[in-house]
């Protein structure tokens, strides 16, 4: 059953449109992540959903309410900042008791939630602390307790870990993953990091420029891309690109000519050879970790520029005839600077797109 609804919204800031039409809906309990490059308008979807900014054009409901102009409190939302935005001068039981004194709830039914959210976090032995007395992880796990205490129906969270080093992030990001699956809420969050959208979300909606690029699961972007940007955006190292021309295509194969490749061309078995003719641009995505080094049947002949001891693998930056590809291998290849490196890969690996960057 749909518990979100975005249909057609818009957003406009005077003559400037940030948000160009975004169609899209969540179950109950479906853990969703806007992801996309800084300036998107992932965190400009994100208050349209609290009501933080109006919307220009568009409905949007929630459990089944039309809530397109609703004051954000009547929404039953909760949000989750990027800033912790803690009083300092209270205590973590009192910052997460604050929005319900407000509501004038009884103390009784306050003491009963924060005491629920406190034990749920992990919060129980810190709620007679400050603020200041607190780590960077334990300060963003009061954030998200002050919202777990309203029982709202849908969390939002804006790119809440962007603040913590890596160990924390890391960290936080599973307690998220165990906190939606113990609440079963529905979430929306949002980041410009694609680990973070590959290791939490149950669906990924890919934004770029204002528009939706693709929506799908975390697989399902990383098998299947839309197009080039979806395909870069997602997995990391990002995909590797390689420009190539059709110099044959037959049914259900294309013959793919570029100085890159060993012997200069390359034979795809695609379904996909009906949609190209010869002499058209198409584009080859190989992705890093799908190459082979020393592979007996090497699809690529490139020059070593630098490799990246990363411990159990090893990250190489080559290059062929214009293009840098990188490679990720297992162990520490001996490699030096300048030697030719051939790479193969399996051509269920292969990915093709057309000279627009559309999936083919």
């Amino acid at each position: 059953m749909t518990f979100l609804r975005l249909d057609s919204i818009k957003k406009n800031f005077g003559d400037v449109s940030v948000i160009k039409g975004v169609t899209f809906s969540a179950a109950k309990g479906e853990f969703v992540v806007f992801v996309g490059p800084s300036g998107c308008g992932k965190s400009t979807l994100l208050r349209m959903i609290a009501g933080l900014e109006d919307v220009s054009e568009g409905q949007l409901r929630i459990d089944d309410k039309d809530v397109t102009y609703e004051e954000p409190a009547k929404r039953e939302v909760s949000m989750v900042f990027q800033s912790y935005a803690l009083y300092p001068h209270m205590s973590v039981f009192e910052n997460m008791a604050f929005g319900l004194r407000m509501a004038k709830m009884p103390e009784n039914e306050i003491r009963t939630r924060v005491a629920e959210a406190a034990r749920i976090l992990q919060l129980e032995p810190l709620l007679e602390r400050k603020p200041r007395a607190l780590s960077g992880g334990q300060r963003q796990r009061v954030a998200i307790g002050r919202s777990i205490v309203r029982h709202p129906k849908i969390f939002l969270f804006d790119e809440p870990l962007s603040n913590l080093d890596a160990e924390l992030r890391s960290q936080m990001r599973v307690e998220i993953a165990k906190l939606h699956r113990s609440l079963g809420a529905t979430m929306v969050y949002v980041t410009h990091d694609q680990v973070e959208a590959m290791t939490l979300a149950d669906r990924i909606v890919v934004l770029r420029a204002g528009l939706v690029e693709q929506i799908g699961s975390p697989t399902e972007l990383y098998d299947r891309p839309a197009n080039t940007f979806v395909a870069g955006f997602i997995g990391s190292p990002k995909m590797n690109f390689i420009n190539a021309t059709v110099s044959a295509a037959g049914p259900g194969s294309l013959v793919l000519d570029h100085v890159t490749f060993v012997g200069g061309r390359l034979v795809v078995d695609t379904p996909s050879a009906g949609k190209v003719k010869v002499g058209d641009t198409v584009i080859v995505g190989l992705r890093p970790e799908h190459l082979e080094i020393g592979s007996s049947a090497p699809v690529l002949s490139l020059t070593l520029d630098f490799a990246e001891n990363l411990g159990g693998s090893t990250q190489l930056y080559a290059r062929g005839e214009g293009e840098p590809v990188i490679i990720v291998t297992p162990g520490r290849p001996a490699l030096d600077a300048g030697d030719t490196v051939k790479a193969g890969i399996s051509p269920k690996h292969i990915y093709l797109f057309d000279a627009a960057g559309i999936a083919l």
